[in-house]
């Protein structure tokens, strides 16, 4: 049982009063909120044809703050009564979520706090300073700064809003299945990221009462799975969290109300967990094929599919929520040069050459003529085995592909006799780990390929 006087105790987020969500809450929301998130567009992806299914991308990325977040803060802030939005709220985020209080509570005039972990990216805390948020810096992680939190919460009668389990926020979240619905009235699935649940649970909870056959599926990655664990045993259970490329789905545990819901309402068909190589390719091919600049938490949903992880959908219409764009442009680099090397395009290797004159200069002509482009070149002597005269060449350069990069091995391998290429998989999709979790499905579609 749930002790009222712990400083974590939040009455909308009671282990002993889970709250269920119901469509009616979601519809009033939706009302409640028109005109002040943005109604984002949901249109046909080009990479469906690539993939053998209709894909249609619901862009949350386009709210003002870059975010879905901002429909369930909307919704809260305005069921608040006027006593409580002069007193004020506070709430603990890593990112998107404070990014949202902070410009929703600036537009209404009620004054708010958002306590960050001291690690928290510099870009998310300006931003929220930015949008007019009072910004405190406390504890290592998510799990300090919301206990810190909580505790000026209960000291300053400031009204706590939990970011991804208040009854209020999940319903705001639900708002997006009412839209997809309306956008893509004859869909057969909705692909959903999910971190502390609150987007699953309410686009979950709207979609299955407006179209009741429609699949819902969930998706973490090998990293961040407290859902799909919470699932998997029947009760919320805590994870160690990795450090993973989707940041923004980095919940250690399940929230009270998104689990409940979700294992007892029969909303959801199954959770599944892909992997974070793929995640890193999906937001690849978003910017190269559909030019959406996204965030890992976002990108998971094209990530299964691209990682085959949903063979019962071939040929069917399927949306995917794209659920933010705020990725910092430091590991949107690393994502994109992860995802060319994971498909073949970005190549290292080593290959000794004369280091002669003329003998590095043969070695770039015949890479000019092979087609690649010459990414980095650095030549090693002191550890080189063998005669003087030689050189041992660290190179990385670009292809257009697997057929390129195998033309290229050929090629290096006949002109010399010393090269070293890193062992390759075309299809690294086959590797041994792939994890699904638990189908909950009343009548479950087999997943097997």
């Amino acid at each position: 049982m749930a002790n009222k006087q712990d400083v974590e105790y939040d009455e909308y987020c009671d282990p002993d009063n889970p709250r269920k969500i119901h469509y009616d809450d979601i519809l009033a929301a939706s009302r409640r909120i028109a005109g002040t998130v943005v109604k984002t567009p949901c249109t046909k992806a080009h990479i469906s044809d690539t993939l053998g299914m209709e894909i249609y991308l619901k862009q949350e990325f386009m709210q003002y703050t870059g975010c879905f977040k901002e429909r369930g803060v909307r919704n809260t802030l305005l069921l608040l009564t006027e006593e409580q939005k002069k007193i004020g709220v506070i709430t603990a985020s890593t990112g998107n979520h404070g990014l949202s209080m902070s410009y929703h509570t600036t537009q209404m005039g009620i004054p708010c706090i958002v306590v960050m972990p001291t690690r928290a990216p510099i870009t998310k805390l300006t931003k929220c300073q930015s949008y007019g948020a009072k910004t405190l810096l406390h504890g290592e992680n998510m799990a300090e700064a919301k206990h810190y939190a909580m505790g000026l919460a209960k000291e300053k009668k400031l009204y706590y809003v939990n970011g991804y389990d208040h009854p209020n926020v999940i319903e705001g979240q639900g708002t997006i299945g009412i839209e997809i619905i309306e956008q893509v009235p004859d869909l057969d699935a909705v692909i959903v990221p999910v971190g502390g649940g609150s987007i699953l649970t309410g686009i979950a909870v709207a979609v299955k009462h407006l179209k009741p056959d429609t699949q819902i599926y969930g998706i973490q990655t090998e990293k961040a799975y407290s859902m799909v664990e919470a699932l998997k045993r029947g009760e919320r259970v805590k994870i160690n969290i990795e450090a993973t490329i989707a940041d923004g789905l980095a919940v250690n545990l399940a929230g009270v109300n998104t689990f409940y819901n979700l294992k007892n309402a029969g909303i959801l068909d199954k959770m599944v967990i892909v992997k974070e190589d793929w995640v890193a390719r999906a937001i690849m091919h978003l910017v190269e094929n559909e030019r959406y600049v996204v965030e890992g938490a976002a990108a998971v949903t094209i990530a299964a599919l691209m990682a085959g992880l949903f063979p019962n959908l071939k040929g069917k219409k399927v949306v995917c929520i794209l659920s933010g764009g705020n990725i910092d442009t430091t590991i949107l680099a690393r994502a994109l040069e992860r995802g060319m090397a994971a498909e073949g395009r970005l190549v290292k290797f080593k290959v000794t050459v004369s280091d002669r004159p003329g003998g590095m200069a043969d070695m770039c002509a015949m890479l000019a003529n092979t087609g690649v482009t010459l990414r980095d070149c650095i030549p090693e002597r002191a550890w080189v085995k063998g005669d003087v005269f030689s050189v041992e060449m660290k190179v990385i350069v670009e292809t257009r592909g697997w057929e390129h990069t195998k033309e290229l091995v050929e090629i290096v391998k006949k002109r010399y006799k010393d090269c070293y290429f890193p062992e390759m998989s075309e299809h690294p999709d086959k590797v041994p780990g792939a994890k699904r979790g638990p189908c909950l499905a009343p009548n479950p579609v087999c997943m097997q390929k």
